[in-house]
């Protein structure tokens, strides 16, 4: 029998937080490159140095435990600095999108309390009237990014100093502590807001820390890679990725603006072994042109989320020489939390087989307790026969603590046990989930319910099509249609709405086609994903 006395301490417990990892990276690869940008170049010994520096800077100016550090910013190496700095004090590190109206901006800085803002100068004419409308004085510390492209008006210092010389006013040896309850706020992360105010995040270390490791064993991903910031560094805090490379000792190829050339440029010449990013990117490299392409012929991993991507994008994408794993998961997740795990038995089947496998959301994380799709009115497993659908739900220590300063909708979220995700989904006879739609994005039409996924994935196959959205719109007589958004590769390509709508009849039951198509530019968030609530007003207004 096991002494039931027993009992933690300070020799056999320690709260797990990713702050160890940077600290350890520092002393076992200190001449490694953590960070590159542009001809700025960093070593992991000057990057944990940076951070100490950050974070003593901050101290000295009234920044302590649970003060909120909001940063506005690209994938430049002050925000991956401030990941560490700021929970190296207590604080709370709240990365906030940068594509977002001043309206919202400053809701956040309210909501959130921000003490401290650290922002891009290219963002001044958002920061200054965010700042104006909150009323009250913050301490602002200007990013000057000699990359930065200004437009018209930007480029102001809102702040009284430049990142620059705000982190030499700290100590490199700033003495700073994990933290004594690993269930401590380490980050603040606002989701998108499409149906209301944005709700606010709360991440813990422990969760970070998992998340890192988590990602680690799923991908197998093995020491020092080569990792692109294509995902935003504001976005689930990177998806846990400042702290995977810091347990990897990996270098960080900073990416201040996503575009084809870019990227492939990117690929060539640091020799790129990972990134991450949303389907939209997976298109950028298959419409890349002749001019934009580098060869490159070492392997290239890639992890791509958000809505489930075209299987013909998958497939074109990876006979370029791209390993794509798709994944899922949520702000509220901390980023990516199920993988589609691949079989080695999948590899016989056909390139069109291969990549329809690959656009499931599969299995959860190893992190993760419990990955299922239930009805969430019973809270019943549905059927694994890929055809039944139910929400998925999740649980695990990647979930996040709650919504700030809203406990009746984190009571409603994690009702029964399980995080309810919103997404409806399937659950295949081999575990693997399948999303089929936003809860609200279910088209109901004369009682029969269509997936837009559907749709969306069909449309893709259509040669003239780029981007593709699909949307219910309001019917007299079947309640609501599907109607498809498209915007096509060539400005100039004839195809018509009765050629769109006859390819789909071609392999779709009639009532799940599009009733009406409309061409034009899509609406997208700066992650890739495309605005279906703008386009739901737009299909309202549109006459049939």
């Amino acid at each position: 029998m096991y002494d039931t006395d027993l009992a933690k301490n300070a020799a056999n417990y320690t709260p797990l937080s990713p702050l160890s990892f940077l600290q350890r990276t520092a002393e076992v690869y200190p001449d490694r490159k953590s960070i590159i940008h542009g001809k700025r170049v960093y070593t992991w010994k000057e990057t944990y140095k940076r951070s100490c520096q950050l974070a003593s800077a901050l101290s000295k100016n009234g920044i302590g435990k649970n003060d909120t550090v909001s940063v506005l910013a690209f994938n430049t190496p002050e925000i991956y600095e401030a990941h560490f700095a700021v929970p190296m004090l207590g604080a709370v590190l709240n990365t906030i999108n940068i594509r977002l109206d001043v309206e919202t901006v400053s809701y956040i800085f309210e909501h959130a309390e921000t003490k401290a803002l650290i922002t891009d100068t290219e963002l001044s004419p958002t920061i200054k009237e965010a700042i104006e409308k909150l009323g009250k004085k913050i301490l602002v510390i200007n990013i000057c990014d000699e990359q930065a492209i200004y437009p018209k008006g930007a480029g102001e210092k809102i702040g009284e100093i430049e990142y620059e010389n705000f982190i030499q006013s700290g100590k490199e040896n700033f003495e700073w502590s994990l933290p004594k309850d690993e269930w401590e706020s380490i980050a603040l992360n606002y989701t998108s807001g499409t149906t209301g105010l944005p709700k606010g995040v709360v991440y813990h270390h422990r969760g970070s820390y998992l998340m890192a490791l988590g990602s680690i064993a799923t991908f197998s991903m093995a020491m020092h890679p080569t990792y692109m910031w294509i995902v935003p560094m504001f976005h689930c805090n990177g998806w846990g990725n400042p702290y995977t490379l810091a347990v990897l000792a990996g270098t960080s190829i900073c990416l201040r603006y996503v575009s084809a050339k870019n990227m492939f440029d990117s690929i060539a010449d640091h020799k790129v072994t990972h990134f991450g990013g949303a389907p939209i990117v997976l298109n950028f490299l298959v419409q890349a042109t002749a001019e934009e392409r580098r060869d490159f012929t070492h392997k290239v991993s890639v992890v791509t989320a958000a809505a489930p991507p075209p299987a013909a994008t998958l497939e074109a994408v990876q006979k370029m020489g791209f390993d794509v794993t798709h994944v899922y998961g949520l702000t509220e997740t901390y980023g990516h939390v199920s993988v589609c795990a691949w079989q080695d038995q999948w590899n016989e089947l056909s390139a069109q087989e291969q990549s329809d496998l690959r656009s499931r959301q599969g299995v959860k994380f190893p992190m993760m307790e419990g990955l299922a799709v239930m009805n969430p009115e019973t809270m019943e497993h549905v059927k694994r026969d890929g055809k039944e659908i139910g929400e998925i739900m999740i649980k695990g220590n990647c979930v996040m603590k709650g919504y700030l300063k809203n406990k009746e909708a984190t009571d409603t979220a994690m009702s029964g046990g399980w995080f309810h995700s919103g997404d409806l989904a399937v659950m295949h006879n081999n575990g693997y989930i399948q999303i089929k739609d936003r809860s609200k994005d279910i088209i109901i039409t004369g009682g029969e319910n269509v997936s837009s996924v559907e749709i969306e994935n069909t449309l893709y196959k259509h040669p003239s099509v780029l981007f593709a959205a699909v949307v219910a719109k309001p019917d007299e007589k079947w309640g609501e249609t599907p109607c498809a958004f498209i915007e096509l590769k060539d400005l100039n390509d004839s195809v018509t709405e009765v050629e769109i709508i006859s390819f789909c009849k071609e392999t779709m039951a009639g009532f799940k086609c599009p009733k009406k198509v409309i061409f034009g530019e899509l609406p997208k968030t700066s992650t890739g994903k495309i605005l279906k609530y703008e386009l739901r007003e737009k299909a309202k207004n549109e006459t049939s």
